[in-house]
């Protein structure tokens, strides 16, 4: 009951927060004027600062454990090309192929993960080291298949694709903020106090900006009619990534908060992040809320069921 009551503190919130956006739309405080300025707003500014300010203020060399990082980044890799691999062979529409991709195997890493990790073990050491092994690769990932899925003009050839995927990984401003924030944790930068709180300030803003446009952008009767590829797209990211590689990660020997930093890379909700990206890419922006508010919802419960499975074997504390 206290692992329940723990997943549902942290969850909900975030789910509240995205039904108060969707009130304020239909209220008509908030207008989808709003709804794109503040996506990219989110996307080319907040969620970089906040992926910088929680990687800069770590002791990379301190907790560098590369046996971990290279878990993480390789785990991703592998649920990305074989979620995508299958979309290709068994999602006939090819509107919704990007957007189920991505919702699938991109998790809230840094929205969620951290948090989740302090309040269990009262440090995120191993979160961000989590963040540094699989996080680029969710946004390269990300940028490549909505790419190449993109809702855009067929007669674009595949040479030309994979010159704007690269174009748009190279100036992906959240790749751009992690790159930094490592580069900073690695120098050890010390920032004077005035850039620090500026830092933190804006960071502040991501995840309640985001969760309120993911509410305000949710149309309910287009998502009702992809009600299917939302649950599929929700089942692999909340049961069967975790059910394929937490048997791996334990046999690797990973325990306590690299442990429930793995969780949290395979199991938690879908990014908030993932709107941003399908509606600046011309990809399904309703599938892809749809995927972010189900996962949301339903990982007070996924989350409580595993942290028990793990308690219950001995590989947390």
């Amino acid at each position: 009951m206290e692992n329940f009551i723990f997943s549902i503190n942290v969850t909900f919130p975030i789910f509240l927060v995205m039904v108060i956006g969707y009130i304020l739309k239909q209220i008509g405080m908030l207008n989808d004027n709003f709804v794109t300025v503040a996506n990219k707003f989110n996307f080319k500014v907040t969620l970089p600062f906040m992926l910088f300010r929680d990687i800069s203020g770590v002791d990379i060399r301190a907790v560098f454990d590369l046996k971990y990082v290279l878990f993480c980044a390789i785990v991703s890799t592998i649920c990305f090309w074989l979620i995508w691999g299958g979309v290709k062979l068994f999602v006939k529409d090819k509107t919704i192929r990007g957007a189920f991709v991505q919702s699938s195997f991109r998790s809230s890493a840094a929205v969620m993960g951290l948090a989740f990790i302090q309040n269990m073990y009262g440090s995120s050491a191993m979160g961000p080291l989590m963040i540094v092994g699989a996080v680029p690769l969710y946004n390269i990932f990300s940028v490549i298949v909505l790419t190449f899925e993109a809702q855009t003009d067929e007669a674009i050839n595949g040479r030309e694709k994979v010159k704007e995927a690269c174009i748009n990984i190279a100036k992906n401003p959240i790749i751009l903020g992690i790159l930094t924030g490592l580069i900073a944790a690695l120098l050890q930068l010390d920032f004077p106090v005035i850039m620090d709180k500026t830092i933190h300030n804006v960071a502040q803003m991501a995840t309640p900006l985001a969760l309120i446009t993911i509410g305000a952008g949710f149309e309910g009767r287009k998502a009702l009619a992809k009600i299917r590829p939302t649950i599929a797209a929700s089942m692999i990211k909340l049961v069967i990534q975790p059910l394929i590689f937490l048997p791996v990660a334990a046999w690797m020997g990973f325990t306590g908060e690299k442990m429930i930093a793995i969780l949290i890379m395979l199991a938690s909700p879908t990014t908030p992040s993932c709107y941003i990206m399908a509606k600046s890419m011309k990809n399904d922006g309703v599938l892809t809320a749809s995927v972010i508010v189900t996962t949301t919802l339903l990982a007070a419960f996924t989350l409580t069921g595993w942290i028990f499975i793990l308690k219950s074997v001995g590989l947390i504390g």
